[in-house]
């Protein structure tokens, strides 16, 4: 298939059926997840921030809750539902519903928080060009455990290729870890400072 037409349409036909599959098919899981928020007293389910999409616009990206409310460091802010759900990455679910409206793909470099907008060198604020991701190229090639350089050279390389091909290798890299149950590091991840 052409990259081009890949890129500019069944792309993005391929995220709204498989969007809309993972709704309907996984319904029964939201409901559990849920019902293990009420349970644990844990509210709200949801966090939203504001994070910077494709052409740089700003949207809110959407995931289960996995810290409770408060000011103190994350660490002290840990509670079990969260923590399990962190661990096998299902916080992540809910932003099926940020690539039904066209805010993100399944596959791309992960959507930044806009405080970071601003450190972008000429070369970085290019990963922007293409929605941005539940899972990438940077998160299958070392994710928390390789810098924000490298991250963002996966994330341009990314772009360049946009192709079928690479975005199956993507899905079945993150299948593969997420299968591993490899230890959760976002907590302690540095911030981006440029």
């Amino acid at each position: 298939m052409d990259s081009s037409f890949y890129q500019s349409y069944f792309k993005r036909a391929c995220d709204v059926v498989l969007a809309v599959f993972l709704m309907i098919f996984l319904s029964w899981l939201f409901l559990i997840i849920l019902l293990f928020y009420l349970l644990s007293l844990q509210f709200p389910f949801f966090f939203w921030q504001e994070r910077i999409g494709k052409g740089l616009k700003v949207f809110e990206v959407v995931k289960f809750r996995t810290l409770s409310e408060g000011t103190g460091n994350p660490e002290q802010r840990r509670f079990l539902v969260g923590d399990i759900l962190r661990y096998l990455s299902l916080d992540e679910l809910p932003q099926v519903w940020n690539i039904l409206k066209g805010e993100m793909s399944f596959i791309g470099p992960r959507p930044l928080p806009t405080e970071y907008l601003p450190l972008f060198t000429s070369q970085q604020v290019k990963r922007h060009s293409v929605r941005p991701g539940i899972t990438g190229w940077a998160q299958v090639n070392g994710r928390h455990s390789i810098s924000w350089a490298q991250k963002f050279e996966l994330d341009l390389h990314y772009i360049k290729h946009i192709s079928i091909t690479l975005d199956m290798l993507i899905l079945f890299k993150t299948i593969v870890l997420l299968l591993s149950f490899r230890k959760d590091k976002s907590l302690s991840e540095e911030k981006f400072r440029g």
